[in-house]
């Protein structure tokens, strides 16, 4: 099967294809036609056209496209998530591709439930001055490929929500998922064709999207260096952005903390997804006294979750999403045991085809190793010792990176008086990698710029425009 692209609310194929591998055993699992500038720029042609008339829809017809299409990924669940399964790896069972699909239902629907009122004021005898927040215009999305579809909406929906028609670009690793949702939705007319379109491409179409004349707005989850190259070549025509960049989240254990009852919320806070999540904790700073008991209380969790292909019955954690990430983690880890970090849990790769790693608990890491300094972004977490709480604090504030952090105690007002000395767009306290619809979330220093979510986020979709009234 070949998946197509969707331009104009039709499917459409190229000349070029580009084949999807199932990292669970290196198979191909699609192959998908690739794009190329000719059809970036029909869809964002098609994308301005749809603009005015979408932009002038009643809000309430707006809210109502939503809630249909949360009714759709309902329909279309079973499907959706085995796509997602084959594509990226994580599981179907536990917090994998079904809780995925569950995830995008529901940030669809609270999505439709959010609205930006006019704001008045100034309401006098001699004026009235009110605030509009008004469409932007085309937003082009370009997603990751550890959470495909749920990130999909994440950008999707509050964009067609506020007015703003899109062209979504998928990671070339994960693109299936993302093609047929758009592809559902103008096969059920619940958008107006050019609402919502989706394309493929290299880096060509990428580096075209950035400086589109067409397109008001990107928004982009991923990489700090590929959101700088975005932001650069962005500026020429001054388009709005929210760049939701990389993390390397950082938890402290405050000293002496009972640990049995934090373990769950803290392995899955460090672990979904085989921690392929910009939110998930990733360094993990335990008071020297501590160490010991707490990566023994984490490893003896870890040997009670299966890990392997997502498919398979039981499973929990599924493989890295690619080659590219399994290497990367792989050597990370080498290279830790090499600098003297000892191996709690894995440590070892197999030569089973795929991208299939153990669950790796590694202690007695230092600053030195690319494991801490530098985000993994897999299934591994580095254990770091420290004497002071003030040593810990300044450590985890130390890299230029502030997504998430999280401090664990056994009493939560004194973690959260921590927590505020942490510099990070959301602190949590005795959970990690917890987001809400309703609840804004981004990133602070070089973890990018805007936010997602909530009202908050939907106005990143929107300029300001004031109405003056002389009375």
């Amino acid at each position: 099967m070949t998946f197509s692209l969707s331009i104009g609310g039709a499917p459409v194929t190229t000349s070029e294809t580009f084949d999807v591998i199932n990292p669970a055993n290196g198979e191909v699992a699609a192959q998908v036609s690739l794009g190329t500038v000719k059809e970036l720029d029909a869809a964002v042609a098609a994308a301005k056209a749809a603009f005015p008339a979408w932009a002038a829809t009643p809000d309430a017809e707006r809210a109502d496209a939503l809630n249909k299409i949360a009714d759709l990924i309902e329909a279309n669940a079973e499907e959706l998530s085995a796509l997602i399964t084959k594509e990226q790896g994580k599981p179907q069972a536990g917090p994998g591709a079904n809780f995925e699909i569950q995830g995008a239902v529901g940030w669809t629907r609270v999505t439709a439930g959010l609205s930006l009122a006019p704001e008045v004021i100034i309401d006098n005898d001699e004026e009235r001055v009110e605030i509009h927040r008004e469409p932007v215009g085309v937003v082009a999305s370009i997603t990751p490929w550890n959470w495909p579809l749920m990130i999909a909406i994440w950008h999707i929906m509050p964009a067609i929500r506020i007015g703003c028609p899109v062209v979504i670009k998928p990671s070339p690793y994960t693109p299936l998922s993302t093609l047929r949702l758009v592809e559902l939705v103008n096969e059920a007319g619940i958008l107006p064709a050019g609402v919502l379109n989706a394309v493929t491409g290299d880096g060509e179409v990428g580096d075209r999207i950035s400086t589109h004349p067409d397109i008001a707005k990107i928004t982009f989850t991923g990489s700090i260096p590929t959101g700088r190259r975005i932001m650069e070549r962005a500026g020429a025509s001054l388009k709005k952005l929210t760049l939701e960049l990389g993390g390397n989240d950082a938890g402290i254990i405050l000293p002496g903390t009972d640990i049995s009852k934090l373990v769950e919320p803290l392995f899955w806070g460090t672990f979904i997804n085989a921690g392929q999540t910009c939110s998930c904790l990733k360094r993990l700073y335990v008071h020297e006294d501590d160490v010991e008991t707490v990566g023994k209380a984490l490893a003896e969790f870890a040997a009670n979750i299966p890990v392997g292909n997502g498919m398979d019955e039981g499973v929990l954690i599924g493989p890295m999403t690619n080659e590219m990430q399994y290497n990367k983690v792989v050597g990370m880890v080498e290279e830790a045991k090499a600098k003297g970090a000892t191996v709690l849990a894995g440590g070892e790769a197999s030569d089973a085809p795929g991208y299939i790693y153990p669950i790796t608990i590694l202690s007695g890491c230092t600053d030195e190793m690319s494991v801490v300094y530098d985000e993994q972004f897999g299934n591994v977490v580095p254990i770091i010792a420290y004497k002071t709480l003030d040593e810990a604090i300044e450590a985890a504030n130390g890299l230029e990176v502030g997504l998430g952090a999280s401090v664990w105690g056994d009493d939560p007002e004194e973690a959260a008086e921590v927590a505020k000395r942490v510099v990070a767009g959301t602190r949590w306290v005795n959970r990690h990698a917890v987001l809400n619809p309703m609840v804004p979330m981004g990133g602070v220093k070089q973890s990018g710029i805007g936010v997602e979510f909530s009202e908050e986020g939907l106005r990143e979709y929107t300029t300001v425009q004031v109405l003056s009234i002389a009375k």
